[in-house]
């Protein structure tokens, strides 16, 4: 299999304010930059944030069998990570999008989940496996 850094880039109204949070409340590295757009290291992979005059919002559709939006992004981490993100989320009161809970319980596929957004809507998943190969197991 080919092995690669994902990469994601997306727009914002408010260069300075997502600054804030994806280098400030998330603690990513920031990488190359200009006046108008920044590149984050996210868990390793390649952030990149473009600010424009103007953004459209579509509504959010969801999973009919659950709450979670179809249109998300996020990463998953080593459980011990996973929780002492979610402990440190907590302490500086950040507001979850989706609380922290169990998905799938007792399935191969169980895992934890929260979701937050960034100040532009999106939404992003942190999430961990009990048992880490199970990422792409079948059940």
């Amino acid at each position: 299999m080919l092995q690669g850094k994902f990469h994601i880039a997306f727009a914002t109204t408010d260069l300075k304010r997502i600054k804030a949070f994806y280098g400030g409340l998330l603690g990513c590295p920031e990488g190359r930059s200009a006046e108008h757009w920044v590149d984050y290291d996210f868990f390793g992979h390649q952030l990149t944030i473009q600010e424009v005059p103007k953004l459209i919002k579509t509504a959010r559709i969801y999973n009919p069998q659950s709450n979670i939006p179809s249109d998300h992004w996020g990463i998953v981490l080593a459980m011990e990570d996973w929780e002492k993100l979610r402990d440190r989320f907590k302490k500086v009161g950040v507001t979850f999008f989706i609380d922290p809970h169990v998905v799938m319980k007792g399935q191969v596929g169980e895992q934890k989940s929260l979701f937050i957004e960034d100040p532009d809507g999106h939404a992003i998943e942190f999430k961990a496996f009990e048992k880490a190969g199970n990422l792409f197991k079948k059940g």
